[in-house]
């Protein structure tokens, strides 16, 4: 199993997971681990992992920052295309998945690493979300998938291993934890153990970034969005670099219970797993973009876009953001974003986002032709019933065919 690996970058929490696989990377392979931490806005103090990695016998540890990074490079792009999969998941986990790989096998470059690992188990998607960067950007990389290859198959042997070795535990973190979480600067997600039954509601312990719908405001919040190109670039007249903004929008959205989710969704492996989403920035932000492509794009593009987002969406939840198809839906969304630029004003309240104000220097709006009121011959109405007569053509045709 050794053979061949003197060095691997591991993407590194410090939790008990990745603790435990970097003692054994360092048993099994007796190879060098180097461990990576990457701060995507997830709110937990990082400098731990240092300390953890450095008593485990680290030498080399990059803790990097790239919060800016994933906003700029990845959330903005899926935006763009107001990506859903299955019509409702603001995809928040998928699209952190490949900045982080990307970043591994830049640094296994860096140091002459041979191998990478994480710590995705080999039920769910983010194995998948992981493997398929690497292989895209290093086609001969090594990977390493520790739950698919030891025999530490349960929290209990976890925790004897980590014992026997030495590895600290939080006392907090010995009790059987209620659900799994993975956070960002996007969303934040539970899942598994006491949400694993479809049926049964939710606790309000589950949620940590908005308040319940219920005790929200009783008065509405009203936050204007800048858009310019497809992208947002300021709140309420104020321009903010991109992690700064989806912070505002978070903090607005957390307060007003807005971002809420809990979904039953399909995984790529195979089976279906549930998951309860905080997303309250991105559900204003999506709302707020979709209001401003209301009326700066054309019906043929505003449908087209609509059309292909499914399986642009669905790439990105299966892990194919470095894929050629991705990126060729991607350079048609960024296309159809050219003249998306103005100003939306969205209405937050109880758990509910919603456009009650739009303008653009770009508006495809126009008043005279739209009125109730006399249009001094913008449009004749008259030119309505050839337009129908044609499109009826083919339904009187079949109608009077089957007489």
């Amino acid at each position: 199993m050794a053979s061949g690996v003197k060095k691997v970058v591991l993407a590194y929490s410090g939790g008990l997971d990745t603790s435990v696989i970097l003692k054994w990377l360092q048993q099994t392979y007796r190879c060098e681990v180097v461990t990576f931490t990457a701060d995507i806005g997830q709110g937990e103090e990082l400098e731990p992992a240092r300390k953890k990695a450095q008593m485990l016998g680290v030498k080399q540890i990059f803790i990097e920052n790239l919060r800016e990074e994933f906003v700029r490079d990845f959330v903005f792009p899926m935006f763009r295309a107001n990506a859903l999969y299955e019509g409702m998941y603001l995809l928040g986990t998928s699209i952190a998945r490949p900045l982080i790989a990307k970043r591994q096998i830049e640094i296994a470059r860096e140091v002459g690493a041979d191998a990478v690992a994480h710590g995705a188990t080999g039920k769910g998607n983010d194995q998948v979300r992981f493997e398929l960067t690497y292989y895209a950007l290093q086609p001969d990389i090594k990977v390493i998938a520790p739950w698919r290859e030891w025999d530490l198959e349960s929290r209990t042997k976890l925790l004897d291993f980590a014992e026997k070795h030495q590895i600290p535990i939080a006392k907090d973190k010995r009790g059987e934890a209620p659900f799994s979480v993975d956070a960002n600067l996007l969303h934040i997600s539970a899942e598994g153990k006491a949400l694993e039954d479809p049926w049964h509601e939710p606790e309000e312990y589950v949620y940590s970034r908005t308040v319940a719908p219920e005790k929200a405001p009783d008065k509405p919040a009203y936050v204007e969005i800048e858009f310019e190109h497809g992208d947002p670039v300021a709140v309420d007249g104020k321009r903010l670099s991109p992690a700064q903004l989806l912070t505002r929008l978070n903090e607005l959205g957390g307060k007003h219970g807005i971002g809420r989710l809990d979904l039953v969704e399909n995984r790529f492996v195979g089976m279906k797993s549930r998951g309860v989403y905080e997303t309250p920035g991105g559900t204003i932000w999506q709302v707020a973009h979709r209001g401003i492509e209301s009326i700066t794009l054309d019906r043929g593009s505003a449908h087209l876009k609509d059309e292909i987002m499914p399986r642009y969406a669905e790439l990105i939840y299966n892990g194919f953001w470095f894929a050629p198809e991705r990126e060729m839906l991607q350079a048609a969304i960024d296309k159809s974003q050219e003249n998306v630029s103005g100003t939306v004003r969205v209405k937050l309240y109880k758990g509910h986002a919603r456009v009650v104000g739009r303008k653009s220097p770009h508006s495809l709006y126009s008043l005279k032709h739209v009125t109730f009121e006399a249009d001094q011959g913008a449009y004749n109405q008259r030119d309505a019933e050839g337009f129908i007569k044609l499109n009826a053509l083919r339904l009187r045709l079949a109608k009077a065919a089957r007489r």
